[in-house]
């Protein structure tokens, strides 16, 4: 029994979704999509999960988590799977012959070209058809491009599977979770949207997800509007991180750090300025502005130039470390640079789009010789030679860019350091005393102006005003941010 088209009360589909009546299959068992299929466990007691990884299945399978840093997720998975209320496998077509409820979240990539592809999802797509039954119901929570279940799945999924558009559900119910947070984001930290492609595929998702989550679930007009949903808040950060990062640049022109501005700026509620930075990273925000830039007929001028802004950002923190070496004497070519942080966000192990990568591209291109510094990732699989963190006062480095502050870089013992030049991206450290020549990106939040030498804030470095602009026989081009 699915819960599409069902002639069953509303209380009576409930009782069989809570009591593990209703089988569930969750395509894809990455970051979110083991946390989803545990919470989906925990609610309906019937949940295989599916993914093409053997050791990802087989990691669950003996009640165990492959995903690092979701609090309460190993617990939770163990518990699930002892009590025979999760399972997995790397058969998509077996799973969805058994189950009711077809659940996607698997990634949406960028080819060569930043078109989004559907590749994977269409994949999936068809072991759900092989096993698709009237009244079942599926629901996408991958983030896709407005109009794909629509267009897209319905479409194939009908064509695939033999059953008319009318004998199954499909709905678009975005993901609203952060690496770090899944679980409680999942259990309902916010509300949950759902959009189906008909009426009864939105009421349906509504009732399952009204038991998932503890927040309230909005039901929108249609899958498409879900679809939009899920976009257009990734593009609201976009635009929004690249106005910060455009007004941070001002901070060296202006002598003023443009961190406090904007922390007192917000403190009037119509004035939402996000943090400037090195870059903006992950697999989320970097990506979706392409599932509208590459489809859409409209030009859209400013989300396209917010993301050059933002694509542009590593150039612009490795021009500023090449003006600070050239006041002090030195060439960038022939310097030693330590970056410290490859991942994209503070204690997330995930690189993708890591505006880190960008920086170390930058560094070598221009004759660097780069090291890496990263608790949760090797620095030697990114082209770059590693060191720890106990390793850096024998390093003999010239300079440090700080990309992603981890909790661990508190443990660095910048007084024991040769004295170098520091460019700090996030403002994570405050290296007054310390000897090193020192340059915040956009300024520090308790006032001190970018640049400062010995850490004494100091702005003065003998230039001229365009001097400290632009490196010599370089132009800057705009940067960006991340979360």
């Amino acid at each position: 029994m699915g819960p599409y088209d069902t002639e069953l009360p509303e209380d009576r589909l409930r009782a069989f979704l809570t009591g593990g009546d209703v089988p569930v299959a969750v395509y894809g068992l990455g970051k979110m999509g083991l946390p989803l299929a545990a919470v989906y466990a925990e609610t309906t007691g019937n949940v295989t999960g599916v993914d093409v990884d053997p050791t990802v299945v087989e990691t669950v399978v003996d009640g165990e988590s492959h995903v690092v840093g979701e609090p309460g997720l190993d617990d939770l998975v163990a518990d699930q799977v002892a009590a025979d209320r999760l399972d997995a496998t790397t058969e998509g077509p077996a799973a969805a012959a058994e189950a009711r409820i077809h659940v996607v979240i698997v990634p949406t990539l960028l080819d060569e070209h930043d078109r989004p592809t559907l590749i994977t999802v269409e994949s999936v797509a068809d072991d759900i058809a092989a096993g698709l039954e009237p009244g079942d119901l599926v629901v996408a929570e991958s983030t896709l491009p407005p109009g794909t279940c629509r267009d897209v799945l319905k479409p194939h999924l009908t064509s695939e599977s033999g059953l008319d558009p009318d004998e199954f559900g499909l709905a678009f119910c975005p993901e609203r979770t952060s690496s770090g947070t899944a679980l409680r984001d999942i259990r309902g930290h916010y509300p949950k949207v759902v959009g189906g492609v008909d009426d009864e595929s939105t009421r349906a998702a509504a009732i399952v997800y009204d038991e998932l989550s503890a927040n309230e679930v909005h039901p929108v007009s249609d899958a498409t509007t879900a679809e939009a949903v899920k976009v257009f808040e990734g593009v609201y950060r976009d635009v929004n991180i690249a106005l910060a990062n455009e007004l941070g640049r001002l901070a060296d022109e202006l002598e003023i750090s443009v961190r406090e501005a904007i922390d007192t700026a917000n403190d009037l509620p119509m004035c939402q300025l996000h943090d400037p930075g090195p870059g903006v990273g992950g697999h989320c925000i970097p990506y979706y502005p392409h599932f509208l830039l590459s489809r859409m007929d409209e030009p859209m001028a400013l989300t396209r130039t917010a993301r050059e802004v933002n694509d542009a950002m590593p150039t612009v923190v490795v021009d500023r470390l090449e003006r600070e070496l050239a006041a002090t004497g030195d060439a960038l070519a022939n310097a030693t640079v330590a970056v410290l942080g490859l991942t994209y966000r503070p204690g997330v192990e995930e690189t993708r789009a890591s505006p880190a990568l960008g920086v170390v591209d930058e560094l070598t291109e221009r004759g660097a010789a780069v090291a890496g510094v990263d608790p949760l990732v090797d620095p030697g699989d990114y082209g770059v030679r590693p060191i720890e963190i106990d390793e850096l006062a024998a390093a003999e480095l010239d300079a440090a860019v700080v990309v992603t502050p981890h909790e661990a870089f508190d443990e660095i013992p910048w007084a024991e350091l040769d004295p170098m030049v520091v460019v700090d991206g996030r403002d994570a450290f405050d290296l007054s005393g310390t000897g090193h020549r020192t340059y915040t990106l956009a300024g520090s939040r308790d006032g001190r102006a970018p640049r400062g030498f010995e850490g004494d804030g100091a702005h003065d470095t003998g230039r001229t005003p365009d001097e400290l602009t632009t490196a010599p026989g370089r132009t800057e081009t705009d940067g960006g941010d991340d979360v």
